[in-house]
């Protein structure tokens, strides 16, 4: 007897047959198992960070203390030119105020910004990532607008994995996550012009961090 049935139908029917017969789950346990291979003991999340972040066209120093970080963005600053530094987070003026550091408080001739100067939640060691929220004064704007972005870092902000940025933010702000929640890996870039890779197509062209141990 010839089958009517359409193939529509035919495919249904084996969707209901499977639905039906009931079977082990052939991955138990699979979401707490660990994506990539641990790294060895001995190699610290700071150094696989920097190697990441520097492959993904990222600037990174690692600072032994505040003093050190100030002398390294003087000398940043000196040699690039850079006026026009904006800092809006109160960690982070604190800081720069200790040490007579000057930087613009507010947005204003904020369209004139060379510098974007934030705080970060996570670093991700495992892809060079920063990871950043909207929670802070920082907002949208200041990691995003400025041709350069500079992130100050602590080594206990260190994270192998997304998953465990994700836990290190939620742990934070527990139940009122921010609205924006972000990675950032290297400066912007893009290829879709005649497939050449451009650095600071759409966001900063360079992303320096500075880690300090704390």
């Amino acid at each position: 007897m010839k089958d009517n049935t359409t193939p529509k139908e035919r495919m249904l029917k084996k969707v209901r047959k499977a639905l039906l017969e009931r079977r082990d789950n052939p991955y138990p346990n699979l979401e707490d198992q660990p994506l990539y291979e641990q790294p060895a003991d001995d190699e610290m999340l700071e150094v696989i960070f920097a190697e990441e972040f520097i492959a993904a066209a990222g600037q990174f120093m690692f600072c032994e203390d505040e003093i050190q970080f100030i002398e390294s963005l003087l000398n940043l600053a000196e040699e690039r030119n850079w006026h026009k530094i904006y800092c809006w987070e109160p960690q982070l003026q604190q800081i720069l105020d200790l040490y007579g550091y000057p930087f613009y408080e507010t947005d204003k001739d904020f369209d004139q910004a060379e510098v974007g100067f934030t705080l970060c939640d996570a670093l991700v060691a495992r892809n060079g990532s920063i990871m950043i929220t909207n929670a802070g004064m920082a907002g949208r704007r200041l990691s995003i607008y400025p041709s350069v972005h500079i992130v100050l870092a602590y080594t206990s902000q260190l994270v192998l994995d997304l998953k465990d940025g994700f836990k290190l933010i939620n742990e934070k702000y527990s139940r009122r996550l921010p609205s924006m929640i972000t990675t950032i890996t290297g400066p912007s870039r893009t290829a879709d012009i005649e497939k050449t890779l451009v650095l600071g197509a759409h966001g900063p062209k360079e992303l320096f961090v500075f880690l300090l141990d704390g």
